[in-house]
């Protein structure tokens, strides 16, 4: 595998603060659940926010650990 570059660094990092975030995201859901019961549209925002980070760490996941050559004219 080639090195990666500055952006594909980047967006593995993003990536890590997304899964965290939909660890987040879990606990709130948790939290509104016990709380309001499942009919609340808090435990529903909370749970589209959990499909959106672990979309959005995946996809930015995969753009970092890709191995893209080099475009560079040589």
């Amino acid at each position: 595998m080639s090195k990666q570059n500055l952006t594909q660094k980047i967006s593995v990092v993003f990536a890590f603060i997304f899964y965290i975030a939909a660890v987040v995201s879990v606990s709130a859901v948790a939290y509104f659940y016990i709380q309001h019961g499942g009919n609340h549209p808090a435990v529903a925002a909370w749970s589209a926010a959990i499909v959106f980070f672990v979309g959005g760490g995946v996809v930015l996941h995969v753009m970092g650990k890709a191995d893209i050559p080099d475009f560079r004219i040589k």
